[in-house]
């Protein structure tokens, strides 16, 4: 090491020691709490080290995709032991890759064209299926389950033509669908299956006594890193699979639709930048600049995947944390079963909970015989501080986006009335158990509950 890096890297280390010291002084939070403190449904967890390595990767200076984000990849897909990880700027970015991927003619007759279908919920958030509307394909909307909150797996042979191609579902808050049977229809009659598991990284299911996260069950799962997620890298998201050609049709759709599987400042990887055909352009034409397929620029930076670096290293114990503050709350509830419907995790699932949800069942009154309705409830819990959450958008087709597009059968479809998925959409919210949650705080959710339901 020549002087110049010598002084470099003492420098480097003189700034880390006093990031460290400027955590501690003035962004370690001491974790106390006082009645009427406002408590979030979600947040950052955090601590020096990643702002240690947001700081470390910003004197790098390098601006995009770097080397904190090869290490994330590599890290994040042995993690769920998966064999591929791309990297993205956002969870809904994340979406849009897996489904658009699916769409691309190196997949022959299993390509998704425009009018081919996919089922999927109206219960949910809107990115999951936006993609697929966007394109030009036909989400088809399924019921859900209560109280798992999704879909009902009695109704996917109805929802099933001759269109049908994918099944794009999430697993809602950190509470896995029913994947046995899901997989088994879709291998059944030759479907994709996409995994949202942007509101689930670390929940875990069993089939036939082998368990595998979610996300890593399907042919694509999809991760967000926005702040309230199970790690956070501020704005962030990842797509990942097993399948070979899909990674390589991910990438491609990622990286601008270009051929060429260069990293970022690297020319010439696989050695034959200047000497292929393709398409109709001229012999020799540079391969760095060859377009497969119409796509995007949704890489992430490096200074965002520095700080999922340190995420990373944290996921098990903020999963557990997620688990631990669950349950407190749900024993702490577990005496107003008269006037909620509590939460249950699916069969052969070990969830990695991102809220906590309630429903309020039709006609439950007060002790004065008053009736007691979900917007009561939340109107009283933020009042006192406590923040809530819908169930996203309830029933998406109900939105104003729907509104030009409502009973349109080439469009979207319905199957059945979607009975739950408008209780839902009336009845129910959630809160927070995020690992910033101290048993204080669901103390006094608990309590703030119980006074706004006599």
């Amino acid at each position: 090491m020549n002087k110049d890096k010598e002084d470099m890297e003492t420098a480097r280390e003189e700034i880390r020691t006093l990031v460290v010291k400027y955590y501690n002084d003035f962004l370690k939070n001491d974790g106390t709490f006082s009645e009427g403190d406002r408590i979030p449904y979600a947040g950052r967890v955090f601590d020096e080290k990643e702002v240690v390595n947001l700081v470390d990767c910003s004197l790098d200076f390098w601006l995009t995709a770097g080397r904190f984000s090869d290490e994330f990849e590599e890290k994040f897909a042995k993690l769920l032991n998966v064999k591929y990880a791309s990297l993205v700027n956002s969870g809904s970015s994340a979406n849009l890759l897996a489904f658009m991927a699916l769409t691309a003619p190196e997949l022959g007759e299993r390509q998704i064209k425009r009018g081919d279908e996919v089922i999927t919920v109206a219960c949910g958030f809107p990115t999951t299926i936006a993609p697929i509307m966007q394109y030009g394909a036909v989400p088809v909307f399924v019921d859900v389950t209560i109280p798992q909150y999704n879909i009902d797996v009695n109704r996917l042979e109805e929802a099933l033509s001759e269109k049908t191609k994918a099944v794009m579902i999430a697993h809602t808050l950190g509470n896995p669908f029913d994947i046995k049977s899901i997989k088994r229809f879709c291998d059944r009659h030759n479907l994709w299956l996409v995994e949202d598991n942007c509101d689930s990284l670390g929940s875990e299911y069993t089939i036939d006594g082998k368990t595998c996260y979610t996300g890593t069950w399907g042919d694509i799962g999809t991760s967000s890193f926005y702040p309230p997620h199970h790690i956070t890298m501020g704005e962030g998201g990842c797509v990942y699979t097993n399948n070979a050609l899909l990674n390589r049709l991910i990438k491609s759709y990622r990286d601008w639709g270009r051929d060429c599987v260069c990293p970022p400042g690297t020319d010439n990887f696989c050695g034959h930048r200047f000497d292929k055909s393709f398409g109709l352009l001229p012999e020799g034409y540079d391969h760095k600049y060859v377009y497969s397929h119409l796509g995007y620029n949704l890489k992430a930076t490096d200074m965002q995947a520095a700080v999922g670096c340190a995420q990373l290293e944290k996921l098990r114990g903020f999963t557990e944390k997620r688990r631990d503050n669950w349950n407190r709350l749900k024993d702490k509830l577990s005496d107003l079963a008269d006037i909620f419907i509590l939460p249950e995790p699916a069969p052969c699932s070990k969830p990695s909970w991102f809220g906590f949800l309630i429903s309020v069942k039709e006609g439950a009154t007060d002790s004065k015989g008053l009736q007691i309705t979900r917007n009561r409830i939340t109107a009283t819990l933020e009042e006192k501080g406590i923040q809530t959450r819908l169930l996203f958008s309830g029933n998406i087709i109900r939105h104003p986006c729907f509104d030009e597009l409502r009973n349109n059968d080439n469009i979207y479809r319905v199957v059945g009335s979607l009975e739950n998925t408008d209780f839902v959409m009336n009845n129910s919210f959630w809160v927070g158990v995020y690992p910033g949650m101290t048993d204080e705080k669901i103390e006094y959710m608990s309590k703030v509950i119980h006074e706004a339901v006599t």
